[in-house]
């Protein structure tokens, strides 16, 4: 690709990606999660050459990668609880997120809307098992991304 051509994209089905693709993001989430130590233990556990994960490891990436790096606005509603905003930060804080902003709502009626914007390249997990591990917590009503 010349440098001067800014890079075109697309979505496509996971269904119809050539396998080699698929191989070549296994052994990068190999690598990104610690399994693998190095590009030669990535390449073998995903059945792939060393050659062709350096041709294409740059050119491909799942779709939720593609909001790694950014800043993401969660809105989350909450049960007005002790300690349940605690663990929802907990959660982030564990995730490698760095929060930038909290604004939070006076409860009514035993709930509170909760706004989170965060910077998401250091995470070591992806943003929707971000959102999964915070779904899933005690006194967390709803969470939905706002912005990013």
């Amino acid at each position: 690709m010349s440098q001067d051509k800014a890079p075109k994209y697309y979505l496509v089905e996971a269904s119809i990606v050539p396998e080699i693709f698929i191989k070549v993001t296994k052994a990068k989430e190999l690598l990104e999660a610690g399994e693998a130590s190095t590009v030669a233990e990535a390449v073998a556990a995903a059945g792939i050459s060393r050659s062709a994960f350096y041709k294409y490891k740059d050119f491909i990436s799942p779709f939720a990668d593609l909001k790694r790096g950014h800043v993401i606005t969660y809105h989350i509603m909450l049960r007005d609880r002790k300690g349940v905003l605690s663990g929802v930060l907990a959660i982030f804080a564990d995730s490698g997120a760095n929060i930038l902003t909290i604004n939070q709502s006076i409860p009514i009626n035993g709930s509170a809307a909760v706004t989170i914007s965060a910077e998401t390249e250091a995470m070591n997990v992806s943003s929707d098992e971000l959102m999964s591990l915070i779904e899933h917590s005690d006194g967390v009503i709803k969470i939905e991304v706002l912005a990013g």
